[in-house]
Formats: structure tokens, sequence, C-alpha cells
């Protein structure tokens, strides 16, 4: 990273923290952390999840702490919340479950792409709530709407799913834009969206990142701006399947099946707007 661009990152990643505190102190102060671990708990077996210790309800990617100005950013991941190994003590980190050995393996079997998963990639998720299954946040959230506790629980899920979108997006055009070169230019790769329809968990989150897209890719009140640059920061944001259950390789590969024609790049290109298109309407 430059040095402009190294100042943003350590002031997200400051913040993010800080952040993370401050929702654990909210629930704690309304003693609401223990009824969220105890929902967390209960859906394991209300989702049919073999049980597991719940130990960090509300996860920080430690990760973040491993990166170095002398890495070069080339893409922000942003799943979608964390699961049972993303919220063990011994990890308090993202995607390092099963789809996050999926997510390694494509780019490590993708070496045209020059992106190392754990070294070149920020990872993040649409709220840093835990839950063993991402459907099992809606279980969380039926049962928290039963008592006065629960419904802190409900706000800080919603709030941290604007709070993630905005500063995810501020994040990901502030590299952009401090960029030096092409290859400074880091992608937003927004990984899974079965939950971003309507009345979905993720819907919070696609409402504000569609807005902070929509400002990002219009004039920002200069006539300087062609609609070749506003496409390519509009192009710097792809959507894509979630690599858990294989989905993401089993869409690509279909989608390279239907278009032989282009590189593997391309194709990224190309099926990450087309979901961009079908979810977000641009």
């Amino acid at each position: 990273m430059n040095g402009k661009q190294w100042e943003i990152f350590s002031s997200f990643r400051q913040s993010f923290k800080a952040q993370i505190d401050a929702w654990q102190s909210e629930l704690e102060k309304a003693e609401a952390f223990s009824l969220l671990m105890k929902l967390q708990k209960k859906s394991q077996a209300a989702g049919h999840t073999p049980e597991f210790p719940v130990e960090t309800p509300i996860v920080y990617n430690t990760a973040l702490d491993k990166i170095t100005q002398e890495d070069q950013i080339k893409l922000i991941a942003v799943g979608d919340n964390p699961g049972k190994n993303e919220q063990l003590a011994a990890n308090r980190a993202y995607l390092v479950g099963q789809a996050g050995k999926l997510g390694v393996k494509f780019f490590s079997d993708s070496p045209e792409l020059g992106i190392d998963f754990r070294k070149n990639v920020i990872i993040l998720n649409k709220t840093p709530l835990h839950s063993p299954k991402t459907k099992d946040l809606a279980y969380i959230i039926s049962e928290a709407k039963k008592s006065q506790q629960g419904g802190v629980i409900c706000r800080v899920l919603r709030e941290s799913q604007i709070w993630m979108a905005q500063k995810t997006a501020e994040l990901h055009q502030s590299l952009f834009e401090a960029a030096q070169t092409e290859d400074e230019k880091p992608q937003l790769w927004l990984i899974g969206y079965g939950e971003l329809k309507k009345a979905g968990v993720f819907e919070a989150y696609k409402q504000r990142l569609c807005e902070k897209y929509a400002e990002f890719c219009a004039n920002n009140g200069s006539a300087s701006t062609s609609d070749s640059g506003k496409s390519r920061r509009a192009d710097s944001f792809l959507v894509f399947q979630h690599f858990s259950m294989n989905r993401f390789s089993i869409d690509l590969k279909q989608f390279q099946a239907e278009n032989q024609r282009l590189s593997l790049k391309s194709a990224l290109a190309a099926l990450g707007k087309k979901h961009r298109k079908e979810i977000f309407g641009f």
C-alpha cells in the first residue's frame, strides 16, 4: 500500500475494533449480552447444527492486525457473518472455516489472478454477530423480539449491518481513489447475496451499500468524471455466490462454459457485474 492507503486502512481498522467494543458494551449495559450468547447457543439445535461452544458472540477479524503497509491489497471480500470456526477464541477471524478454505483454494488454483487470499485480501462481513449458519440469524432475531432485552440485540444487529456497509464502501472507495497506479486499485467482492432480498436478514446492509455506491459512481458534482470513469468505479464492485458448498466455483464454471472465449479475469468481471445488476440494479 502507498502511504495514503496505509493511513486509510489503519484508520478503518482502529475504528472497526473500537466499534466492536462499543457494541459489546452496549449489550452488556442492557444486560443483553448473555441473552445473545444464549440465543446463539439455542440456534444450534434449532438449525440442526452439532453442538459447539459459543466463545465470541461479536467477532472482530484479528487477521486485519497482521496486515502491514508492505502488503498490496488487491481485493476486499465481504462474507456473511462469523460462523462456528470464526467465533472460536483460538481463531477470531473471518472465513477460516470450510468456506474460507474453498476461497484459499480458488485463488491458489488461479495464479493468473495474482492474489493470495490470506495476504492480498481484506476480509469483512455484513455483520460481526455470530450465528451457526447465516440463516440462523433469523431465529435469533425472532427469539430476541420476545423480550425487552432482546430488542437491544435486534437494534445492534441492524446497526452493525448499516455500519459495516457504510465503512466497507468508504474503505474500498478511499483505497481506490488513493491508488497511484491501476494495480493499486482494489476490487470489492460481495460474497453471498441470498439474504439481501427484501425482508432478508441483510436487507439493511444492501440498502446502505446501494446508497454508498450510487454516490461513488455519480459525478460527485464534477463534470470531468467521464462515463468510462464511472463505469470503472462501478465495475470495481462485483457480486458473487458464496464460497460455501462450492457455490462460487460451480456458478463460475457454468458461466465460463457458456462464455468460453473469456479469460478467467474477464469471466469474473462479467459474472460479478451480472449478479450486481440482478441484486443492486446497476
